[in-house]
């Protein structure tokens, strides 16, 4: 598969992106909970739009992030965030 189908893929299943420095790209997006807690699931790709990283991010009702979960490249299970 080309990267450019990579690409279009990426974009298609994930409503945003960012450039990273190395010339990946991060995509995520975001699910809003029935509780006020949002889920981000991110997705981190290489030039050739090879995943390198995929994780999901979990924020409190107020927007903290209170918990990561690493799935890829090695899952890590759920890791929670200590407050401040």
């Amino acid at each position: 598969m080309s990267n450019g189908s990579n690409r279009r893929k990426n974009e298609k299943k994930f409503s945003n992106w960012e450039d990273l420095p190395n010339g990946g790209r991060k995509y995520y997006i975001e699910i809003i909970g029935r509780h006020g807690w949002k889920a981000k699931y991110v997705k981190e790709v290489d030039t050739n739009e090879e995943t390198t990283k995929f994780y999901r991010e979990i924020y409190d009702n107020r927007g903290n992030l209170i918990e990561i979960h690493e799935k890829f490249p090695v899952d890590m299970r759920h890791r929670k965030i200590k407050e401040k």
